[in-house]
């Protein structure tokens, strides 16, 4: 029972998202209906822009370091095929309307966020704090998109003006002729980003898997088999750390007495 609340591309032929007449005009309408007709029936999912939301990514120049330190934290680079390079980045203004608007869709009734798709595990931990500074307490739950095909993967990242590290892009160029190097390294960094995720507080995964469950699965298995190897010594760190505490605990009650 969590319905993610979701707003439809435009219909074919039409650039721009319109709502129909006696419709809702946004998700935040929607978690309002639905709160007020149905209560706690249901448990409610929101969407969350950790580099801004597509609408709101704009053109601002050639140069990153014109850019605010939060700013860079989201900017999307691009080099035309002509060496013109292009920056793309949701303000700083505009990204805190973006995250009054998500405080506002919380406190109407959403129990999670679940962010939009991006490639560095940073952008998240950045987003993160940016959501607890405003307010916003309820669980953050990154989306990870699969990198399966290299023509869905450009053409996924160019739509919603996603952020791609330069490492990332030049393997999946490097591996867009073999499908199998792709899809496998397409696991590899699924894995890679999950445990980083997981390391900033991430309080579980969301995969968007286009219906192609191979990968997820893979990626599953990996990362639960990493997390029980190392369980043990997470263990012993843990007891040891609770051991040396109780044991000044107890030197300093000893020498008060």
């Amino acid at each position: 029972r969590t319905p993610p609340p979701p707003r439809a591309p435009p219909p074919v032929g039409q650039d721009k998202w319109e709502a129909t007449e006696g419709g809702f005009e946004c998700a935040l309408d929607l978690v309002k209906f639905i709160r007020r007709e149905h209560g706690d029936y249901f448990c409610l999912s929101v969407a969350g822009y950790p580099e801004g939301h597509p609408d709101t990514i704009v053109h601002v120049g050639d140069d990153e370091a014109a850019l605010s330190a939060s700013e860079r934290t989201r900017c999307r680079v691009v080099v035309e095929e002509d060496g013109t390079k292009k920056v793309y980045v949701c303000p700083d203004a505009a990204f805190r309307l973006e995250m009054d608007y998500l405080k506002k869709k919380v406190d109407a009734g959403a129990d999670c966020v679940i962010t939009q798709m991006f490639f560095d595990a940073a952008t998240y931990g950045a987003f993160l704090k940016a959501c607890r500074a405003h307010g916003i307490h309820v669980p953050i739950i990154p989306g990870i998109m699969l990198v399966q095909a290299a023509g869905g993967f450009r053409k996924m990242t160019a739509m919603c003006k996603t952020r791609v590290p330069s490492q990332v892009s030049a393997a999946v160029d490097a591996k867009a002729a073999d499908d199998a190097a792709l899809k496998a390294y397409g696991v590899d960094l699924g894995v890679e980003i999950s445990h980083q995720l997981l390391a900033h507080g991430a309080p579980g995964l969301h995969f968007y898997t286009l219906n192609l469950e191979k990968s997820t699965l893979a990626i599953a298995d990996r990362v639960a088999a990493d997390r029980a190897k190392r369980a043990p010594a997470d263990y012993l760190k843990a007891a040891l750390v609770v051991g040396a505490v109780a044991a000044l605990a107890a030197f300093i009650l000893q020498r008060r007495a």
